[in-house]
């Protein structure tokens, strides 16, 4: 049985050591072929180290990596082109311009080293970069390659600190800037990261980039598909037994084209499951917990279900800068949010996003609950909750939600009315029901209106609908539940049904009232 590469992007290593690799490279061949300039996004540990330094050994003419793969077969592997390789992968926030400045200048001069060419003293980075490239170029008779991984990284590390998070932003731009002044000395470049800043903002010098995030070809350039992983990892997944929709529902679902076929797993849950006992752990989630995008929720009291099922136009989709951040862009970016479908605004490209998979929605809605309380009050409420849904013993819900929504900090409602909108109250219990890892549906259409929120269980469904006490009260909430039907559309799938009616109060900022009655 092959190995797991878990932290593995050396392509070398992972082709000499017996570990599985998915062969990606017959996107390689396109790239070369196709193109010159290109651009990346993915999310964070998503394989795009790997791919690069797949690029680069090709690149370098390593033919004795490449054997039984695509691209053995079809690339020209007696020429070989020098490569400069920046990788930002491992610069630290914490020093700031310092350490960028570091790792900059370490790797013009490992590659000024490794081609054998002098730097002149006394230059900036800038022109230390052109002086390199047309050197190495002058010296070694081929043309360069450039990879950037990670290009963005040093931004995005200092987000919370826009003053250095610019500073960091003009150093990268003046870098970036040479690549297009050296036209003429270069045969390929690839930049990989996890966001796509505006052109005017950081690729006003490089404007001439392909971005492949979004085009369907390289939809699956990264990440595993179904077919991979059942190909691939055949041996992993027999002898676990794995329940393959199990797998899909928790780990699958990443889009980049919005085509059903193109959905990919991220790898690094995939090669953590296998090695941890096949336990079903939130082990991306977990690596990088998204504070920025919860403090970013929180100050524009956003409403949570809105996140699944959400419209978004193409040009809103592609880009940000740090001036200013959208919330629902950088949420695709940094793969919390994904494709569901492509679709139209008008005559324009859109789409509809929502949630990839179980971990990111639970894990999200999780760290979301955290907004209203501790870790320890929100911890608590959870398991409470659980207990009261397993049990359908509703008994103890109001006491549970008041609770819950007491610890709410005073803060949340200073300078705002969101106590008034019935939204903020249906964020506060969506975020809670989503944590256990349930399926839930906001808004759930039916042929009589639409549910508030539905709940799916293994054994039971819950519909929910919510009211504020001003406008009706959890007995009314019922009432419309059962005068529109709702629970017919379920009928057919849940021996149990339970109607939960809810009412909050504005003036107490909390539950007024619980009703429950089971169909």
């Amino acid at each position: 049985m092959k190995q797991l590469p878990i932290g593995i992007s050396t392509f070398q290593e992972i082709r000499k050591n017996n570990y599985v690799y998915i062969d990606k490279t017959r996107h390689v061949a396109n790239l070369a072929t196709r193109g010159k300039y290109y651009f990346l996004s993915r999310p964070r540990r998503f394989g795009k180290s790997l791919l690069i330094d797949t690029l680069k050994q090709a690149f370098l003419g390593r033919k004795e990596l490449f054997s039984g793969l695509y691209l053995e077969n079809v690339w020209d592997w007696s020429k070989q082109y020098p490569v400069i390789h920046f990788s930002f992968g491992g610069s630290s926030a914490l020093s700031g311009s310092v350490t960028l400045l570091d790792t900059i200048w370490q790797t013009l001069k490992n590659s000024s080293v490794e081609y054998q060419v002098e730097l002149c003293g006394n230059l900036s980075y800038g022109q230390a970069f052109q002086q390199l490239i047309r050197d190495i170029v002058t010296k070694h008779k081929q043309p360069l390659v450039i990879l950037v991984d990670e290009y963005d990284k040093p931004i995005l590390d200092n987000l919370t600190n826009q003053p250095q998070a610019i500073e960091m932003r003009e150093m990268l731009k003046d870098l970036y800037s040479i690549i297009k002044e050296n036209d003429a000395y270069l045969k390929f470049v690839l930049l990989t990261g996890v966001s796509k800043f505006s052109k005017v903002s950081l690729f006003s010098g490089l404007n001439i980039l392909e971005d492949l995030s979004l085009k369907s070809d390289y939809a699956d350039i990264c990440g595993y598909t179904q077919s991979e992983l059942e190909r691939e990892f055949a041996e992993h997944l027999k002898d676990g037994g794995v329940d393959k929709s199990a797998l899909k529902l928790w780990y699958n679902g990443y889009n980049f084209a919005g085509k059903e076929a193109q959905k990919v797993y991220n790898p690094f849950d995939i090669l953590l499951f296998f090695s941890n006992d096949y336990q079903y752990r939130n082990y991306w989630f977990e690596t990088a917990t998204p504070t920025f995008l919860v403090r970013l929720i929180e100050q524009n009291h956003y409403f949570i279900p809105e996140l699944d099922g959400l419209l978004i136009a193409d040009n809103s989709l592609s880009n940000f800068d740090i001036e200013e951040i959208p919330l629902i862009t950088l949420l695709f970016q940094t793969g919390y949010l994904t494709i569901k479908e492509v679709t139209t605004i008008g005559t324009q490209y859109a789409y509809i996003l929502g949630y990839p998979n179980l971990e990111v929605k639970a894990s999200l809605n999780g760290a979301l609950a955290e907004i209203a309380s501790s870790s320890l009050i929100k911890n608590r409420t959870l398991g409470k909750l659980s207990q009261i849904f397993n049990s359908a013993n509703f008994a103890d819900l109001k006491l549970m939600l008041s609770s819950h929504f007491a610890s709410i900090p005073h803060d949340w409602y200073r300078n705002n009315d969101i106590a008034n909108y019935e939204g903020f109250y249906a964020s506060i219990v969506y975020s809670l029901v989503c944590a256990l890892g349930y399926e839930v549906i906001a808004e759930d259409v039916t042929n009589h209106g639409k549910i508030d929120l539905t709940v799916k269980m293994e054994d039971k469904i819950i519909i929910l609908e919510f009211k504020l006490s001003k406008y009706g009260s959890a007995t009314e909430a019922i009432k419309q539940i059962k005068e529109r039907n709702y629970a017919e559309k379920y009928l057919s799938e849940a021996s149990e049904i339970y109607l939960l009616g809810i009412s909050f109060d504005s003036d107490k900022r909390n539950i007024e009232d619980v009703q429950v009655e089971e169909v």
